[in-house]
């Protein structure tokens, strides 16, 4: 089996430097800011069609624009990229969030995959109307994805539980095909969401033991449902010619952080009640020394980031190491991103995919052959 891999759009806004925000972080930047307008972000999808990405994760949250809107509009500029939208199932209908899949399969041509998001900072769901705690988002969410799954298949519904109610409840039509629910969290309860819910389980770039204890525990739990799930991972990365030139790349991004705005955000992922977001501050622990976390695997980004935090940082041959290596504990889908998104989707579809292919484990989904360019058209430190 073949390799997936999935790009971001940054619908918050894009910059050569790192961006942070989300988990209830504000979005800063240090400069060289580029809008996420549609224009923009259309370039980046067009851009992740062309090099051979499957998807593109759209991120959920006050701090960002609105995936369901923003990706329906980005069909129309692209043909075959599906979209991962993120939504979180607190915030509308589970009848509603229904029905919208099936109008976008049915309109996108079954280009709609859904990223479930709970929600793990009850500040930032209480501005959204929402005041259950974290155990009761998880086990409304549960309730949630029953209930959609149901009127899926075609079901009538009725359904009483404890944080939802719908009479009656049915779609004159169902999706075709119906969107795989791709699902994180690193706590108890959403380990217990996933194994009974989830199509594909992602997890952020921990180090490969940590990972390969992720996906042990919900083969388990999933096992005990009779289901089986597949796994994902969510990643930065920076992939160039060289390996000094991308870790030239990683000390640039590095060096142009703020301690100030550093210790800030620090300051409000540590009030997280997210467990993902508490092992990921623990890789770092908001210093910028030691940040190589294990070999290719940089600690960064979580510096000024909440939620996904490290990079893939390497050669183009490193960085397809460090994908093998994570394919072997079993992981199949790669959700990846880059500062700016625009340009490192080149560097790594014109750099590491074609290694991937070389190697088996990777095909263009699109049927095209990958060829890396004789040289690709960004510049790069010059070697000191």
């Amino acid at each position: 089996m073949t390799l997936t891999f999935h790009w971001f759009l940054p619908t918050y806004g894009d910059s050569r430097y790192l961006v942070g925000g989300g988990h209830g972080v504000h979005t800063s930047t240090a400069g060289g800011a580029r809008p996420a307008t549609l224009a923009y972000l259309g370039q980046i999808a067009r851009s992740a069609e062309q090099l051979g990405f499957v998807g593109a994760l759209t991120p959920t949250g006050a701090w960002c624009e609105d995936a369901w809107l923003s990706t329906a509009m980005l069909t129309e500029v692209t043909e075959r990229l599906k979209f991962l939208v993120a939504f979180r199932p607190g915030l509308l209908s589970p009848t509603l969030a229904a029905q919208m899949a099936a109008t976008y399969q049915r309109h996108s041509g079954g280009r709609l995959l859904l990223n479930v998001v709970t929600g793990g900072e009850s500040q930032e769901q209480r501005a959204h109307g929402d005041f259950l705690g974290k155990d009761e988002r998880y086990a409304r969410t549960g309730e949630f994805l029953d209930i959609v799954g149901r009127l899926w298949r075609g079901e009538r519904v009725n359904h009483t539980g404890v944080h939802l109610a719908v009479e009656g409840a049915e779609l004159t039509r169902v999706p075709d095909p119906v969107p795989p629910i791709y699902f994180g969290g690193s706590s108890p309860a959403a380990g217990v969401i996933a194994a009974r819910h989830a199509d594909v389980y992602l997890t952020w770039g921990e180090q490969p033991a940590q990972v390969a204890e992720k996906i042990a525990w919900i083969r388990k739990l999933a096992a005990e449902q009779g289901r089986t799930v597949r796994f994902g991972i969510r990643l930065h990365v920076i992939a160039r010619d060289t390996a000094q030139h991308a870790w030239a790349e990683a000390q640039r991004l590095l060096d142009a952080l703020d301690p100030a705005t550093i210790e800030a955000v620090q300051q409000g992922l540590a009030r997280s009640e997210s467990e993902g977001q508490r092992r990921m501050i623990a890789l770092h622990g908001g210093s910028t020394d030691g940040l190589e976390i294990a070999p290719n695997l940089w600690a960064g980004v979580g510096l000024v980031r909440g939620g996904a935090g490290t990079a893939l940082v390497g050669s183009h041959e490193e960085v397809a190491d460090r994908i093998a290596e994570y394919h072997a504990l079993g992981i199949e889908e790669f959700v990846l991103s880059g500062h700016p998104h625009l340009e490192e989707a080149y560097w790594f579809g014109e750099g590491v995919l074609p290694v991937l292919a070389r190697r088996g484990l990777w095909r263009n989904p699109y049927g095209q052959t990958a060829q890396p360019t004789a040289a690709i058209p960004f510049a790069q430190p010059a070697a000191e």
